[in-house]
């Protein structure tokens, strides 16, 4: 359902307009002809009051808190000197043994192979990780058995490493 919107003060708002070039406007992120039809509107709307509710999120955050705990786990019986972080329904874990504190740690601690084969390997399992890092975002749709697959992927896939 395509739906576009921006919350911004009026100060964000006045620069933004001020370089976006009238040509743009429907194709660089600040519009278009479907960004606030009636029915995307219709279905943000019933998505914030009926899907994405508070229950929905204390549930999410749950399930991230789970993952994060098994990867965590993971990691610690292969001994292996990664980190887990999470960010509420967001978790993902990353190749050093403390979170980086800028871009430069974060390439010098990524591994782009090892990280493919990761993703492989979950994929092989039947979990489908993001595509651009090791993370998992919890939906309302998210189970407990989808995240003791992850669990069980990442395991299998790390012992090929340790072992």
């Amino acid at each position: 359902m395509p739906i576009g919107a921006f919350g911004m003060t009026p100060e964000l708002a006045a620069a933004s307009a001020g370089h976006v070039e009238l040509e743009q406007v429907d194709v660089g992120g600040i519009g278009g002809t479907l960004a606030g039809n009636a029915l995307s509107l219709a279905a943000a709307r019933a998505t914030l009051e009926e899907v994405l509710t508070d229950d929905v999120f204390a549930r999410m955050d749950g399930l991230a808190a789970r993952w994060a705990d098994g990867v965590a786990q993971v990691t610690a019986a292969a001994g292996l000197d990664w980190h887990v972080t999470r960010l509420g329904c967001q978790a993902e874990y990353a190749f050093s043994a403390e979170p980086p504190r800028g871009g430069a740690q974060a390439a010098s601690a990524d591994d782009f192979e090892l990280q493919q084969y990761l993703h492989l390997q979950a994929l092989a399992r039947g979990v489908l990780l993001t595509p651009f890092h090791n993370m998992a975002l919890m939906s309302p749709a998210t189970s407990d058995a989808d995240v003791d697959a992850h669990s069980s992927a990442f395991e299998q896939a790390t012992a090929f490493l340790v072992g």
